[in-house]
């Protein structure tokens, strides 16, 4: 099992997580791209520190919004949406490139991954500015349109799970704006990820989710990431990065 957070999260003198005891810890990061958070310094240092730690880079892109922190659905031109993603992962790429390595992967964040389960249209965008880069893997959420069109265009579908999130009956996230949407007891977490190893998921009203997830994800900026994802790791005995 992979296991991914979101990284590069601050902006400016602002940091959000503890980037460096994660990147200790991880096989992939999802590194912000500077639209919803991140910016040109912390790009690179994050990828210079995943360049020593082993740890692949993935772009985190998202809708153009840093005062909402890309967590706000936004009704993008589907051809301005391709190209602002062709932009971030071409950013983060140069900074992955400088540290001697590059971007790997693309996984959407917030509100564009959300919206990209079921928006046909802004999940054709984003593989469109995938593919006008290069054709990489996508991480998103199994089911959704995100990985059908990826894999219609011929990119890599990884199918994704949360170790910290809540999930409805329809195996969607529970959106942050409600209750249960988060996981914060560690107890839960690896509980969460121990039964993803039997393919399962329990949503929030108790229904068994059967899933077939590569990657599992713990966000970096949930009370206690660190402390969740190491104990994560351990629980699953072995990580590795999706081939």
């Amino acid at each position: 099992m992979d296991l991914n957070s979101d990284l590069g999260e601050g902006f400016g003198i602002w940091r959000l997580g503890d980037d460096t005891a994660l990147l200790g810890i991880i096989t992939s990061a999802n590194v912000a791209c500077g639209f919803h958070a991140g910016d040109p310094s912390t790009m690179r240092r994050v990828c210079e520190q995943a360049a020593r730690n082993g740890v692949r880079i993935g772009a985190q892109v998202s809708y153009r919004d840093l005062a909402g922190f890309g967590r706000r659905f936004i009704d993008a031109d589907p051809a301005e949406l391709a190209d602002e993603v062709l932009y971030q992962i071409g950013a983060l790429d140069a900074c992955a490139r400088a540290a001697g390595t590059e971007v790997v992967y693309v996984k959407p964040h917030g509100a564009l991954y959300n919206a990209t389960v079921h928006h046909e249209k802004q999940a054709e965008a984003v593989v469109s500015g995938i593919k006008a880069f290069k054709d990489l893997p996508v991480l998103g959420l199994p089911g959704s349109q995100l990985l059908a069109k990826a894999e219609a265009a011929g990119l890599r579908g990884v199918q994704e799970a949360f170790a910290d999130r809540g999930y409805t009956p329809q195996g969607t996230l529970v959106p942050r704006s409600e209750p249960n949407a988060l996981l914060t007891d560690t107890a839960q977490v690896v509980e969460r990820a121990k039964r993803l190893l039997d393919g399962e998921i329990i949503a929030v009203d108790g229904t068994v989710i059967k899933t077939r997830a590569e990657s599992l994800c713990v966000h970096g900026d949930t009370p206690g990431a660190v402390h969740h994802a190491q104990a994560v790791r351990e629980a699953l005995g072995t990580v590795s990065a999706f081939a």
